[in-house]
């Protein structure tokens, strides 16, 4: 049986007295983290400079942190609500302040987007690795200690211990110790918001040297809330509907490409009609609405992801992920979420949790293993996945800049591309929006060529933005730069035109089709108009742990965000906001800023702008 603490202090006192003071931690992705070891293991180190400490991690959390005024105002009662005793990594915090000690590393290889962008340590000490290939490397540098937040059981007066939301690396280093290639201490950490989750990360206590068990240790969990989806991501996500086949196998990335993909899989299913119309609204006068696969699932899909997410659960309980395997509908390797997903799993009744196993990352990001039973499995699987730019000819960025700096990581991107072309009938979709702001500008986001890929154009299988879908598998160079050229911008077709001819990839003569010329966001928020209007496509389509409130000032604030864009437009928002009082829903949500009584010029005008962002925002 592991030995007990209730001190984080004390555990850790006692982990460095059985293992040295050569630690090489192994920390589980995201959620999982034991937060309050980890602090006691960095803080020991900090006082004691003969203990070097290195932390191998990826998918560090993090608070919020509010910069202006009114984001200070709107999420600062959100971050106290939803993570108010959500204890921060200390090693974090001396990342940030370019503080580390001498005696400890802070290594990971997966970064959550942006959060390290031109932070030289962390920079520097990024590992770029593939999700399934971090256990070895883990292996590799001496691992010796794993920390893990786990959710605890008693049954006949036996405690066993569930790894919940992190199966991913920690069963694969397990099998290794098992196989006599590796020797560690798996320590546990008992958090009661923790789903305990069944299938191989339900483990015995004697897998454990020690475990922390304390009310006094235990938090809430770390609960990102939905965020609303826009117009240009449910256009993406509703055009990756179209190419989910009845029977098939699904796995979706995080993000409101997952949730709007996951809400038009719904519309699809239950509403089957509207969903017809949407499509022909999105890709008028196109093939791509004539060859969308557009029925209701009768057979249902089987799920295979290595992240699972609330928009899983919507799926199962809208009927369309029903296909099992071995008594499994869903297949995961760790999750993240809001606290309605946590509290969903927690409630779930036995007979149904069975049949959403959380995995090893080398079985749902692998088909080495069973590779028979799992190529019987994943019949006619997509995998859908974000990009943050592709080139004309088909490569794909997704984790980093030209110029090296690391945004977040290839995570599984590449394991679900190598799949997409070793299973039958499997196909990659990788989706991105066709443009970004920079500034004042609009930037396209498809480009003639980058510095930098993730995935490489000989593996350029299917891009969806949201003007439609690039089938670029098994095509020439010309094909396929004419295919990302019809779900590019408008504004950028030209150009993007020019330099493939002049770079003899596209024939002189060649025209981009008059059905593909149109494309604007203007264009897809008219087309998704109906839909928005008559619910079939709500912004928070899984529930939202904002208030209703907060829901309504959320459209608002990004009015005003893109608003300060033009001194000229930002202008105009004042001069409405001062001519038109709030009505009493306006107030209430100017109540919610503390601006409902301005006490000096700044907030007069914060409160002119809030109000008439909230009327344009009802008028959209």
């Amino acid at each position: 049986m592991p030995i007990l603490f209730s001190d984080p202090e004390a555990i850790a006192e006692h982990i460095i007295r059985d293992v040295g003071t050569e630690l090489v931690v192994g920390l589980p992705l995201g959620l999982g983290k034991a937060n309050h070891i980890v602090n006691a293991l960095y803080a020991r180190a900090v006082a004691d400079r003969s203990i070097n400490l290195t932390l191998f991690s990826a998918l560090t959390l993090e608070k919020p942190k509010p910069k202006s005024l009114l984001e200070q105002r709107f999420i600062g009662p959100v971050i106290d609500r939803l993570f108010g005793g959500y204890p921060d990594l200390a090693y974090a915090d001396a990342l940030h302040r370019g503080a580390l000690p001498p005696n400890i590393k802070v290594i990971e290889f997966f970064f959550l987007a942006g959060q390290w962008l031109y932070q030289p340590f962390a920079q520097q000490h990024y590992i770029s690795a593939n999700y399934t290939h971090a256990a070895s490397y883990l292996l590799s540098r001496g691992l010796n200690v794993v920390p893990q937040l786990v959710a605890k059981r008693v049954i006949d007066g036996v405690p066993r211990y569930s790894l919940s939301c992190n199966t991913d690396t920690t069963l694969d280093v397990l099998r290794a110790r098992a196989q006599g290639r590796a020797s560690f201490k798996l320590i546990g950490q008992v958090n009661s918001e923790l789903p305990f989750m069944p299938g191989p990360g339900d483990l015995p206590a004697d897998e454990f040297a020690a475990v922390l068990d304390s009310p006094d240790t235990d938090f809430p969990l770390f609960a990102p809330p939905s965020e609303p989806i826009s117009d240009t991501k449910y256009a993406i996500g509703l055009h990756a509907a179209g190419l989910v086949r009845d029977g098939g196998t699904l796995q979706i990335g995080i993000g409101q490409v997952g949730d709007a993909l996951a809400q038009g899989l719904v519309v699809r299913h239950r509403d089957n009609a509207q969903f017809h119309g949407i499509m022909q609204r999105l890709a008028p006068g196109t093939a791509q609405a004539a060859a969308a696969e557009t029925g209701p699932f009768e057979k249902g899909l089987y799920g295979v992801s290595e992240m699972l997410f609330e928009a899983f659960l919507g799926l199962i309980d809208a009927g369309i992920l029903k296909r099992d395997i071995g008594g499994v509908m869903l297949h995961g390797a760790f999750f993240l979420g809001p606290q309605s997903f946590y509290r969903a799993l927690r409630e779930m009744k036995p007979e149904q949790l069975a049949q959403v196993q959380m995995m090893p990352v080398s079985f749902t990001n692998e088909i080495f293993g069973d590779e028979e039973g799992k190529r019987r499995a994943r019949v006619d699987a997509r995998f859908v996945n974000n990009a943050m730019m592709a080139t004309l000819l088909g490569a794909a960025i997704s984790d980093g800049l030209d110029n090296g700096q690391v945004v977040s990581g290839v995570g599984g991107q590449y394991n679900f591309v190598a799949q997409a072309f070793a299973l039958e009938g499997a196909r990659s979709v990788l989706a991105l929006e066709a443009t970004h702001q920079s500034g004042k500008k609009a930037q396209s986001n498809i480009r003639w060529s980058y510095g930098h890929e993730t995935i490489p154009r000989h593996l350029r299988d299917i891009f969806v933005t949201e003007y439609g879908v690039a089938d670029t598998r098994g095509k020439s160079d010309a094909d396929v730069i004419a295919a990302m050229l019809e779900v590019s911008d408008s504004r950028f077709q030209s150009e993007l035109m020019r330099q493939a001819k002049d770079a003899g990839k596209l024939p002189r003569d060649h025209e981009i089709p008059a059905a593909h010329r149109e494309n604007c966001p203007e264009r897809i928020s008219a087309a998704l108009k109906p839909a928005r209007d008559s619910g079939l496509l709500p912004s928070f389509p899984f529930g939202s742990d904002f208030t209703d409130v907060e829901q309504r000032l959320i459209p608002a604030l990004q009015i005003l965000q893109q608003a300060q864009r033009s001194s000229l437009q930002l202008a105009g928002l004042l001069w409405q906001g001062m001519r038109h009082p709030p009505d009493a829903a306006d107030r209430e949500c100017l109540a919610r800023l503390g601006l409902d009584k301005p006490a000096h010029v700044a907030e007069r005008a914060y409160r002119a702008l809030v109000t008439a962002a909230l009327q344009r925002s009802r008028n959209a």
